[in-house]
């Protein structure tokens, strides 16, 4: 009866989906692409922007021709740098009282996907001032419209500068979630490939498999469109092509555009066909134990596609065709088995390990109640995980 309750649920969500006010971000793209945004910015009538991004960043020196250009064209700017990996509430607090010390009036999130969640989490509580984080949890708590939000991603994997979602962390509990409404879609999304040269190679693999996890687990998932599919096998496809040359060649902006692209399309497919098991293990791993969450996804993703068995076999299957990994005569299962042994291998190249260190046994209870809340039953996946299943799979990739 549970399974036929998360089915029946998920059927109803797909057919409400189809109402929503969907919409993708306006994209500004290509080598130095960057340098336009002030201007784009200025033409808003927005005349002070909340920039938030981490220390990181700011040693990198990333910034300062946005700063130059935000002076040149009069709008004046203040930084929150204090974003953590797994974005917490206090972040998130933080920076909005520097939002309204300094009368902004918009918000540029710079980075990664923690401080971009972070900014997603500053315009919700500026659209919904009354409302706490925690009470924003879950889909569809916002609902309305949030300053204008300008995304400039310098990794290659979150999507965030696409998706309904701001993933935040409870510093207190432990607990990480996802905030979802159509509302956090960011207005503009910067594409330039040159902010994600200087990637080190660990975060570049990480990162890129988390773009992996999204438009694998959109494709395998039961709420897809026709237009969701075509983004999550290019994107395999752009990834598959990409991300050891990127990894490997940092410098390369061919390779290091196409990676942009791809996760942008990623965040494209599965901020409307959602995610499944891999996210909700890979947020009570981050939110536990800090895990950056591209890493959590890449070692969690080749053990669930496993466990889903012949319930993933068609569309594994299909995804290994759009790869090359098929030989004719080949059956479903066998294409299934090569497209998931290929991820092992990509895993394996770039250096990432296939099991989780530092998880504590008498954790993994409440991470697997954490797990299920998320996952069950918004999640359509192809197949229904149990407690004892999502147990299981803690068990496997504990070191």
């Amino acid at each position: 009866m549970y399974k036929l309750y998360c089915r029946i649920y998920q059927s109803v969500f797909k057919v409400f989906a189809y109402i929503l006010p969907w919409r993708k971000p306006e994209v500004i793209q290509g080598e130095n692409s960057l340098n336009k945004l002030p201007k784009l910015i200025k033409s808003k009538h927005v005349d002070s922007v909340l920039i938030v991004t981490d220390k990181t960043i700011v040693a990198l020196g990333l910034m300062e021709g946005l700063f130059e250009g935000l002076s040149d064209a009069g709008v004046d700017f203040v930084v929150y740098d204090q974003t953590v990996p797994n974005p917490t509430i206090d972040n998130i607090e933080d920076a909005l009282q520097m939002y309204k010390a300094n009368n902004c009036t918009g918000i540029v999130a710079f980075g990664g996907g923690s401080p971009i969640d972070c900014a997603k989490g500053v315009g919700a509580r500026v659209a919904r001032p009354k409302k706490s984080i925690s009470k924003m949890k879950g889909v569809f708590k916002v609902l309305k419209r949030i300053p204008p939000l300008f995304a400039i991603p310098t990794t290659s994997g979150t999507g965030s500068e696409t998706t309904i979602a701001a993933v935040i962390t409870d510093s207190r509990t432990h607990e990480k979630y996802a905030i979802n409404d159509t509302s956090l879609v960011p207005q503009y999304a910067v594409l330039d490939p040159v902010l994600t040269v200087n990637l080190p190679p660990h975060i570049t693999a990480t990162t890129g498999i988390d773009a992996l996890t999204h438009a694998v687990e959109a494709y395998i998932g039961r709420s897809n469109t026709t237009e969701t599919k075509q983004y999550g096998r290019d994107a395999v496809k752009l990834i598959f092509e990409n991300i050891f040359e990127a990894y490997s060649n940092g410098k390369n902006l061919v390779a290091r555009k196409n990676m942009q692209e791809a996760s942008f399309l990623a965040g494209l497919a599965f901020t409307r066909a959602y995610v499944g098991y891999v996210h909700a293990i890979a947020h009570t791993l981050g939110g536990f134990y800090s895990v950056p969450h591209g890493l959590a996804n890449a070692i969690i993703l080749p053990y669930v596609l496993e466990y889903y068995g012949k319930s993933a076999h068609k569309s594994l299957a299909e995804l290994a065709d759009v790869v090359g990994l098929s030989l004719p005569g080949d059956t479903s299962e066998q294409k299934a088995i090569k497209f998931n042994e290929a991820i092992k291998r990509l895993n394996e190249s770039m250096g990432i390990p296939n099991k989780v260190q530092g998880i504590i046994k008498s954790d993994i209870p409440l991470m697997v109640e954490r797990a299920l809340a998320e996952s069950n039953p918004l999640y359509p996946v192809p197949k229904i995980m149990s407690k004892k299943d999502i147990n299981n799979i803690y068990h496997i990739i504990k070191e």
